[in-house]
């Protein structure tokens, strides 16, 4: 079985990504880490001042067998993905086939957030997608005061309704973004009509998956060749 390692902010995210697994790749095992420190000194002191935290956990990830690693914070992702080349495994970040697929939608995107640190990583990184692909795009940025509250003190349904209100609002958009992966579940709150509302968790954990089995392969194809040749 292909193991995934999986480095989280938030201990909600594990039963979201336990059940993408279950849904979409039963043969996929996944070891979660929860950092929860890492949010907010990242928003304190700047995603560059967790490298060292993340690097630690991405090499307990390794440590424990994973043939991949996904980042599932959007402030620390692109910190975590850049380590991958230090820690011996592919390091994705769980935005960036959201963010490609937004791009592809039109040049106007809309990024939503309830953490203020989370926007300026997802705008860069809506700009990197574009310009990858060849594209202009005009990117606005909406804070959904309130909702992160609601987050923390466990209030998931009202969250996603913070949301999702805010998504409703929207206007003169191509695709709307939702920064954080912790959003998802408002895209199921929202009436027809609002322009397409990207979410991370499914693509990310599809990108992330297909990684890991490739990886997973060429292991198990050298350990064949060295059987052989022994």
């Amino acid at each position: 079985m292909v193991t995934l390692g999986l480095l989280h902010t938030s201990s909600a995210h594990v039963p979201v990504f336990d059940g993408l697994r279950d849904a979409h790749h039963p043969e996929l095992a996944l070891r979660h880490h929860v950092a929860a420190s890492l949010l907010e000194r990242a928003g304190r002191q700047g995603p560059e001042a967790v490298a060292p935290a993340v690097r630690d956990a991405l090499v307990r990830a390794v440590g424990e067998g994973a043939e991949a690693v996904l980042c599932t914070c959007s402030t620390i992702g692109a910190v975590a993905e850049a380590l991958g080349a230090r820690v011996g495994v592919p390091v994705l970040r769980v935005d960036r086939p959201m963010a490609a697929a937004a791009v592809a939608a039109g040049s106007r995107v809309v990024v939503l957030a309830t953490v203020e640190s989370t926007l300026e990583p997802t705008v860069e990184l809506v700009e990197e997608e574009a310009r990858a692909a060849g594209r202009e795009v005009a990117v606005r940025t909406v804070m959904v005061d309130g909702a992160w509250a609601r987050f923390r003190a466990g209030d998931a349904q009202g969250y996603a309704e913070a949301v999702a209100a805010a998504i409703s609002e929207v206007r003169d958009a191509d695709a709307v973004v939702l920064a954080q992966a912790s959003m998802a579940g408002a895209s199921e709150l929202v009436a027809d009509g609002s322009a397409p509302v990207f979410a991370s968790p499914r693509v990310g954990l599809a990108a992330a998956a297909a990684v890991a089995a490739d990886r997973g392969g060429e292991a198990a194809a050298v350990a064949g060749v060295s059987g052989v040749v022994r």
